[in-house]
């Protein structure tokens, strides 16, 4: 087999990283090839080998081998990061070397092509994953975890995440994929790309994308549908001098999400229903015709759409060598999504949470003995009698609407230059962004019973209505009906936010990049301005009035009164990062980086105090990391010694209202953090058949400083294991190919308060194909994967909305979300 070559290069946000790719196969004499691609980064060539931090990349072959139907399957991979996805296969929660977070991306921007999905985080909590799915149009993805090159485009001291697609070439080139797998997933992939025009053309274009229809993974009901369309259209300058390439992205896509669900108190394994079947899911197809009124007509969920997203983004990028000491890097986007984020919470936020009885549900909600003693529970589609010992489950929908608008534009100038026996790749630019994003939140909140996708019930008071001033009492008719709940429909209901939010990015940054004998230095500053704009729409209680088909029933929902609230935010701050790295032989370097830097707090975060918005100042965040770097011909990797501090961090998260039962509030605290740890990874190719490789962290993180919470202080940060290590198995003979990767998160604590431990657990996926080969390079390969192997069921976060309050004591029921299921599937890709 003749090993493929590739050119790979990294975009960080505006410069280039330099980054190596290892392929490996067998030629025709069965001896094993490794060739090593040299990159230039911010005009110097580099190999990762030669540079002074840590990078992760995997190829377009790995991709596919980790079967990523979310951003988790791959993240979860890298060292030093922790990430999950049992909510399906948007809204990744991603942790990074200990720093406080909700989770989704708040310290690792998310490129593509260099360019950010969404530039600024925090106008709302919607994850930038939302926004893009990864296809066969993906050439390889790339992690940098601090340095300088963090400094440009839109910034991260912490890391950046970054996917780079395929551009065509003068050979005509496609890929067709499809793939099945169990609870009812169905996927079609495609990829084509090759010359426009003519053989002799400089112009080449690059088409791809899916369409993908899943039951699973699981069975709730309601389906994850929908498309993306991506490619892009490039033009090599004809004097070789660099090329312009356009970007563009359509998508139409509708994503189930899962939250917790209760789980067996003891062993914290999922357990039956009133049905006697296990249950998955709290998500229920009963829920998509939940309506009532408002004071802006008739209000109906849209729980069944899920997470959707519908919009398109065009992006241009430039390079240009201006002369042979002189580059060019210019870079435009502009983005717009019709964007919802539907999901169903874990609890109505007014019971326990947990399922209760029939005669807990009333006492919980207070419903007078005299009353509860004339409670019926009914099936609300068919009418029919709960056992007596049916449990009920009461729940909420939160229905969020999150258009979005995104504009970023980035200019750089890079300089080569020789003084005395240093070579310097200087490079000066900037950055511009401006983002808006609505949000707009409902609630609506019902009663199931407790078993797989809940069937909704009906609670009947007889003899008993609501007086004028809406107290429940005994009524002159004995046979007058009272609904506490109708069709299924509890009373806390209405909108509980209606913000509009805007911020505008400006940055300038510098950096330089030595070459000094056995050294390379980097060192760069960036300077930066936020200016946001906040809109704050006023919220009230409406009475809608008696309802004629159930005598007294007053309803009030909230909506909102047309008062708003308006203000703006603003703050400059500044980064500085240095990096050094000492060639100590042809197998074995060291390196050192240190980073001064800030993160911009979520507007989000900073309430209106008396009609004005609060202070608003940057996170400081301070990191430092050594190690040193091996390479030999069958054994590369690295060892590395980390800290990490953050300050005046804005922690945001969504939890009950105590003040308002059956609402969800944000929740603002101002953190500061501190870590240490060691992080190692490798890789070693046994022989012509076997590899392996793995990476360990183990760390130690505690809390500093927590305003308004000072018991926390010295407690570990919430979901993030002190001790994580992934495995990985590959083996090739012929035109068999098979892997095994295991992921190993260690114990931790679901809530800032550490009342909660999470087990450890491990995560084991499977991949082995065949491939047939035909005339013309053309393949054909048949494959299987297997997601959790061993159907673990580790627990990956608690409750959410009962954050600090959620115990941890042995009791009937707990409150979490397990990793997803098995699930197996069956793959076939052409290339051609």
């Amino acid at each position: 087999m003749q090993l493929r070559k590739s050119a790979l290069f990294f975009v960080s946000a505006a410069a280039f990283v330099a980054v190596p790719y290892v392929g490996f196969a067998q030629n025709a004499d069965s001896e094993e090839v490794i060739e090593e691609i040299v990159v230039t980064g911010t005009g110097v060539e580099r190999t990762e080998f030669e540079t002074p931090q840590t990078v992760t990349q995997y190829s377009e072959d790995e991709l596919r081998l980790f079967n990523s139907s979310s951003q988790a399957d791959l993240l979860t991979q890298l060292p030093g990061v922790s990430a999950e996805g049992g909510g399906g296969e948007v809204a990744t929660n991603v942790f990074h070397r200990a720093l406080p977070s909700g989770g989704q991306f708040s310290f690792t921007p998310l490129l593509y092509d260099g360019i950010p999905t969404y530039t600024t985080f925090g106008l709302n909590s919607s994850a930038f994953d939302v926004y893009y799915r990864n296809d066969l149009g993906i050439e390889r993805a790339e992690f940098v975890s601090g340095g300088v090159s963090n400094l440009f485009g839109p910034g991260s001291v912490a890391g950046i995440i970054n996917y780079i697609s395929k551009t065509g070439g003068p050979e005509n080139e496609g890929t067709i994929q499809i793939e099945a797998a169990e609870e009812g997933r169905f996927r079609g992939d495609y990829f084509f790309s090759g010359p426009l025009g003519d053989d002799d053309s400089n112009t080449y274009y690059a088409v791809s994308g899916f369409y993908r229809f899943d039951e699973g993974p699981l069975d709730s009901g309601l389906d994850t549908q929908g498309f993306q369309l991506r490619g892009n259209l490039k033009r090599e300058f004809s004097d070789g001098s660099g090329s312009i390439t356009l970007y563009g992205q359509a998508i139409d896509d509708s994503v189930q999400f899962f939250l917790p669900l209760p789980l067996d108190g003891a062993s914290r394994e999922r357990v039956s229903g009133n049905d006697g079947a296990e249950v998955f899911t709290m998500n229920t197809v009963d829920a998509i015709g939940l309506s009532y009124d408002t004071p802006d007509g008739r209000f109906t969920t849209p729980i069944a759409d899920g997470v959707l997203t519908k919009g398109s983004s065009i992006a241009a990028v430039l390079d240009k060598d201006l002369t042979s000491e002189w580059t060019l890097n210019a870079k435009l986007r502009y983005a717009q999504y019709d964007h919802q984020f539907n999901l169903f919470l874990d609890g109505d936020g007014i019971g326990p949470n947990t399922p209760e009885t029939q005669a807990e549900y009333l006492v919980n909600r207070g419903v007078d003995p005299l009353a509860a003693a004339t409670a019926q529970f009914s099936y609300a589609q068919s009418g029919q009698a709960l056992a007596g010992g049916d449990l009920l489950f009461g729940n909420r929908t939160l229905d969020r609407w999150r258009d979005a608008s995104d504009f970023s534009a980035e200019l750089s100038v890079g300089r080569n230059l020789t003084v005395g026996n240093a070579e310097h790749q200087l490079t000066f630019g900037g950055f511009f962004a401006n983002s808006q994003a609505d949000d707009l939140n409902f609630i609506t909140t019902y009663l199931g019973d407790f078993r797989n996708a809940p069937l909704l019930v009906n609670v009947t008071l007889v003899g008993f209505e609501e007086d004028a001033s809406g107290a429940l009492v005994a009524s002159a008719d004995p046979n007058a009906q009272f609904a506490l709940t109708k069709n299924g429909l509890a009373k806390t209901n209405g909108m509980t936010g209606n913000r509009d939010r805007s911020a505008r990015r400006t940055a300038f940054y510098v950096a330089d990049q030595i070459e000094f004998d056995k050294w390379s230095f980097d060192v760069g500053a960036r300077v930066e301005r936020l200016d946001g704009d906040v809109k704050q729409f006023n919220i009230a209680n409406f009475v809608m009035g008696t309802d004629p088909l159930v005598n007294n029933d007053i309803e009030q929902v909230g909506f909102t009164d047309g008062s708003l609230l308006s203000g703006t935010v603003s703050t400059t701050e500044w980064a500085f990062s240095a990096g050094a790295l000492y060639r100590f032989s042809d197998t074995l370097n060291f390196f050192a980086n240190a980073s001064t830097g800030y993160f911009f707090p979520q507007v989000r975060s900073v309430p209106f105090n008396q009609g004005e918005l609060a202070s608003f100042e940057g996170e400081t965040i301070d990191a430092i990391e050594v190690g040193v770097k091996f390479k030999t011909e069958q054994f590369d990797g690295y060892a590395t010694f980390f800290y990490t501090t953050l300050d005046d961090r804005r922690n945001v998260d969504f939890e009950n209202d105590p003040n308002n039962p059956g609402s969800v509030i944000e929740v603002v605290t101002t953190q500061s953090t501190e870590a240490v740890g060691i992080e190692a990874s490798g890789t070693y190719h046994i022989n012509d058949f076997w590899s392996v490789n793995a990476n360990v962290t183990f760390r130690d993180h505690e809390f500093t400083k927590a305003e308004g919470n000072p018991g926390i202080v010295g407690n570990e940060l919430r979901r993030q294991p002190t001790e994580m290590f992934n495995t990985g198995i590959l083996f090739h003979y012929n035109a068999f190919d098979a892997a095994l990767f295991h992921n190993f998160h260690g114990d931790n604590f679901a809530n800032d308060s550490n009342s909660v431990k999470l087990d450890s657990y491990s995560l084991v996926r499977l991949e082995a194909g065949y491939t047939v080969e035909f005339d013309s390079g053309q393949t054909l390969r048949i494959s299987g994967s297997v997601f959790n192997l061993t159907d673990e069921q580790g627990i990956t976060e608690g409750s959410p909305r009962q954050g600090n309050a959620q115990s941890g004591q042995p009791s009937q029921f707990f409150v979490g979300r397990p990793i997803l299921p098995r699930r197996a599937m069956l793959r076939v890709t052409y290339d051609f």
